[in-house]
């Protein structure tokens, strides 16, 4: 997909407005779908938010960052707390907040090998070095859960 005739099409169909400047992919962004720069007005997105929900979430995305992009240019209030910002929003029928693409944290599962105990994770810990907590018998690696 060429994202930048993308968003052009877009901006033509759902707001009736030409975008005239550049759309890039940035696979650094982690918590946000997109960017709208104002210095140079060019749009940043998230892969990830494509790959993970599809086109239409993704729609939704481009269309809040041209709202952001169709506000500035036209020395209307852009930011997320203006008034016209939230009005074109809600008209062009764009996300407010990008949905969370965090995977589940990986856990790790542990047991002790006299009383049984379960326990789960998130860091690996030094079975060497620690010991049960009930019963402080020793502890092993079962699995590593994804």
């Amino acid at each position: 997909m060429n994202l930048n005739e993308y968003v052009k099409q877009v901006s033509l169909e759902d707001f009736g407005w030409e975008f005239r400047h550049q759309a890039f992919w940035n696979k650094r962004l982690r918590t946000t779908g997109g960017r709208f720069f104002p210095k140079d007005g060019h749009l940043d997105f998230n892969p990830k938010i494509y790959e993970a929900f599809g086109l239409g979430t993704f729609r939704k995305i481009v269309r809040h960052e041209l709202v952001h992009y169709h506000l500035y240019y036209q020395g209307k209030g852009y930011r997320h707390k203006d008034r016209d910002f939230k009005e074109l929003l809600k008209q062009v029928g764009g996300l407010r907040y990008t949905p969370s693409i965090s995977s589940p944290e990986s856990k790790l599962h542990y047991q002790c090998q006299q009383c049984h105990a379960d326990f789960y994770r998130k860091r690996q810990i030094d079975i060497k070095k620690y010991r049960c907590g009930r019963c402080k018998g020793k502890l092993r690696l079962l699995k590593q859960e994804r």
